[in-house]
């Protein structure tokens, strides 16, 4: 339950006068219990079966959860069967998740054995927003134990310091879970840390909730880009190049050109101007900009530059630090600044397909939707404060207008607000930035979520999340709202009354980049894109080698019309070649014997193995070139 707005267990004592509301298990908070309850039989069942495995912390996760330990011999997915059998055995027992407040002390005392408690007991509250999941165990001002009670003798089965809240017992964690995977993670994220062994499992309310989930799963294994990217050649991670270093093969190519094309016109019919900047840069320009100071341990170490020395050593010139660029924006506003700018320019939209590098951390990365050089579709809106509100909403239509041009129509929005340990500028400021994109969020009609302390430095935001063909939810765009940067830049504009104005900046990101919206389209469709994007667009199968000059004067005049069109005339059978064509997702097969070409005609097959026989020439021409032109999602 919530009472007075923070989650408690069933047990908690509630006084008068306070505002009770019920937590369902199916709800996203119940769902983080119920994950997090058997993210603690996980770690009772291991330690019953290797007592000297020492705990790290076990947070719920999406579709999940998991827990760290610090074991002698590394986790297979063979342990699985006698830790299932553990943990069954515990959640049939109906254990009582009991929560005792203790001081340090006493903590110190129990957990004299858990080196890894024993460090987390000092953080208490300060790891309330702890990103690697320390919250789950001392987020609180309080620091609290929850033990594992046996109901009927009372005896104390297993114990751990945990922040709670937990379901009543373990029999209410019933059937809906399983055991998924193994994997090795840093003790809090980092490197220079030890290296703990990992669990990974899922939680539902039901088994039949879990079945479904595995199918969605089975689903996503299908539709992965990173086995769709080998099966079609569209792309590759040499290990020559370095991790999280990606370079595009011809057939991605062409797709990432046709993203990047319907962009760049989407981005010109709606008043943007496109800028370019280096790869590269002075330290100083992040100084001021503020990421040196708040983003240093996402960027690329400097590059000590520019020095001179004489025959002796001496330096006579001293060097400077570069870094590869983390984000664009400080180029954008240098280029605001390079001459003087009237109001009658505002809005200034300045938009780029900037390519930037981000030093994620190895164990991150994951094919091309985390990488480590990507390509932003990034754009910086200068306005003054009364157009602020009017442009943020034609950003936010500009924004699911275009996605939907790329088949995703299905969004709901996220409002990220100030983080209070990470931010600058004026609160009332912040506010006054908070309130406006809550207000166009509202307005456009979508379902908005908070997302609390979820901000970057500079400035509120609002995301589109985006649900793709299988449910499963993505975070495309955003829409920043910034008073800070032309602050730190001293940017100014002419107003009206001639006097001098900051004006007010908006990020805007439309596909997030390049390379992690590739992966996503390719997994929306998984791989059969709508004919516009897919890279091969048609391909001529003559029945036999005599039909192909026939089929090949059909070839010539798709291609004569832009589309990516070629014949087979491999030795290959007919069969195979409609079979090796269908398997690399091609959209339209053009098939011609001795009946269509009598009658100018040949047969369409498409994707799904349907086939129309007997179309004029014409009239295929007309239908391909149609569904090209008009970007449709129908063949």
């Amino acid at each position: 339950m919530r009472v007075d707005g923070e989650l408690r267990d069933l047990a908690h004592r509630v006084e008068p006068g306070t505002r009770v509301e019920p937590v369902t298990i199916g709800s996203p908070d119940g769902l983080a219990i119920l994950r997090h309850s058997a993210a603690h039989v996980l770690a009772q069942a291991v330690q019953s079966i290797n007592p000297e495995a020492k705990l790290g912390i076990g947070p719920p996760v999406t579709d999940g959860f998991y827990y760290d330990f610090d074991v002698a011999s590394p986790f297979t997915t063979d342990d699985f069967a006698a830790l299932s059998k553990a943990m069954e055995r515990i959640v049939r027992q109906g254990q009582r998740f009991i929560r005792r407040v203790v001081t340090e002390d006493e903590a110190r005392a129990e957990l004299a054995s858990e080196p890894y408690k024993l460090e987390l007991i000092g953080l208490k509250g300060a790891a309330a927003d702890g990103a690697d999941g320390e919250s789950v165990e001392v987020g609180g001002a309080e620091l609290t134990i929850y033990d594992n009670v046996d109901p009927k003798t009372g005896e104390v089965h297993w114990k751990d310091l945990c922040r709670g809240p937990h379901l009543p017992n373990t029999r209410m964690i019933g059937n809906g879970w399983a055991l998924m995977r193994v994997a090795a993670a840093y003790w809090r994220g980092s490197e220079k840390n030890p290296q703990l062994q990992r669990i990974y499992g899922t939680a539902w309310p039901s088994k039949d909730e879990l079945r479904e989930y595995r199918s969605r799963l089975e689903e996503a294994a299908k539709r992965d880009h990173r086995k769709l990217g080998v099966e079609l050649d569209l792309f590759s991670f040499p290990d020559e190049i370095g991790s999280g270093l990606s370079v595009f093969h011809p057939k991605g190519g062409i797709i990432r050109a046709e993203i990047e094309n319907y962009m760049r016109q989407r981005l010109l019919e709606n008043g943007y101007e496109l800028v370019y900047s280096p790869h590269i840069t002075k330290g100083q320009l992040f100084e001021t900009s503020g990421h040196l100071q708040w983003y240093e341990e996402g960027m690329f170490p400097a590059m000590h530059l520019d020095e001179e020395r004489d025959a002796e050593g001496n330096i006579t010139k001293q060097g400077q630090n570069y870094y590869l660029k983390p984000m664009n924006c400080p180029f954008h506003n240098l280029i605001f600044r390079a001459r003087g700018r009237s109001y009658r320019e505002l809005p200034l939209r300045l938009a780029e397909f900037g390519t930037v590098y981000r030093y994620e951390k190895s164990g991150t990365l994951s094919g091309l939707t985390r990488v480590r050089g990507l390509t932003q579709d990034d754009a910086h809106i200068y306005v003054t404060p009364d157009q602020v509100k009017a442009e943020v909403a034609s950003q936010l239509e500009f924004v699911l207008e275009t996605l939907r041009g790329y088949g995703l129509d299905d969004f709901y929005l996220e409002l990220s607000t100030k983080n209070p340990d990470k931010y600058v500028g004026e609160d009332d400021v912040w506010e006054q930035a908070t309130e406006t994109l809550r207000e166009v969020a509202t307005e456009s009609g979508l379902e908005l979520v908070a997302d609390p302390g979820g901000a970057a430095f500079y400035g509120p935001k609002i995301s589109v999340q985006a649900r793709d063909a299988i449910g499963r939810t993505w975070q495309l765009s955003t829409v920043q709202l910034d008073f800070n940067q032309p602050e730190r830049f001293e940017l100014e504009y002419a107003a009206s009354d001639g006097s001098r104005q900051r004006p007010i900046m908006i990020h805007r990101a439309l596909l997030g980049s390049i390379e992690r919206f590739f992966a996503i389209l390719l997994e929306h469709y998984a791989g059969a894109f709508p004919a516009w994007l897919s890279p091969v667009q048609v391909v001529g199968i003559p029945v036999a080698e005599e039909y192909a000059p026939y089929l090949q004067e059909v070839i010539d005049r798709l291609r004569a019309q832009g589309v990516r069109a070629e014949l087979d005339r491999s030795d290959d059978r007919m069969q195979k070649k409609i079979r090796n064509h269908t398997m690399q997702k091609v959209p339209y097969q053009l098939i011609a014997g001795e009946e269509d070409r009598a009658k100018g005609a040949v047969s369409f097959r498409f994707r799904d193995g349907t086939q129309v026989n007997g179309v004029p020439v014409d009239e295929v021409v007309a239908r391909i070139t149609g569904a090209i032109s008009s970007r449709s999602a129908e063949l």
